[in-house]
């Protein structure tokens, strides 16, 4: 996620920032950018060398999305269950 804003969702001259957030349940992942446009998954063909990295997000998460942010760009997320160990 944080690749994909830096190739995709920075403005020049601008960062991002990636945000994490942890409780009993989920782990939130956040990447913050200067750029609105929503970002869709691809579904790349098998010789292409790019475009699966919301594919990845998300077969590896347990839910992701975007959300508009203020004053400009969007935060993609992702959030991860937590797992329990046994005692």
């Amino acid at each position: 996620m944080a690749s994909n804003a830096l190739a995709h969702g920075t403005d020049p001259g601008r960062g991002f920032l990636v945000k994490i957030e942890a409780d009993d349940d989920f782990v939130r992942l956040e990447v913050h950018d200067s750029r609105g446009h929503h970002p869709a998954v691809r579904h790349p063909a098998d010789m292409e060398t790019s475009g699966r990295g919301l594919l990845l997000v998300e077969a590896l998460s347990d839910g992701w999305g975007v959300e508009d942010r203020q004053p400009f760009g969007k935060i993609v997320w992702s959030r991860f269950k937590v797992g329990r160990t046994p005692c």
